[in-house]
């Protein structure tokens, strides 16, 4: 019995491959489309069909550069190294101490 996850990757799996086959025929054979009855020059259908994915695929690398831009621009810098040193040392002398008075009692 397959799991859940595994019948949602088949499906994108069949979904992409009919798509990308839609796509192809679509791009190279655009006449197809009169059995829907779309009546539009091939040179049209063509250029959409090219034009939209180019489209969607531009804004989304630009909604990535957006998104990394705005955490850099959001996110404070990191301390310098030799403030996290110093904080590691006293920390370590606080729990020596701590040890040492322990001992002691």
């Amino acid at each position: 019995m397959a799991s859940k996850d595994q019948a949602i990757g088949g499906a994108i799996f069949i979904v992409s491959i009919a798509l990308a086959a839609l796509y192809a025929i679509t791009l190279f054979y655009p006449k197809w489309l009169s059995i829907l009855g779309v009546n539009a020059h091939s040179g049209t259908v063509q250029f959409w069909t090219v034009a939209i994915p180019v489209l969607i695929a531009f804004i989304a690398v630009m909604a990535i550069g957006a998104w990394m831009g705005w955490a850099m621009a959001t996110t404070p810098p990191p301390k310098p190294i030799e403030e996290i040193e110093a904080e590691t040392k006293s920390e370590a002398e606080e729990k020596q101490t701590h040890t040492q008075k322990d001992k002691s009692i």
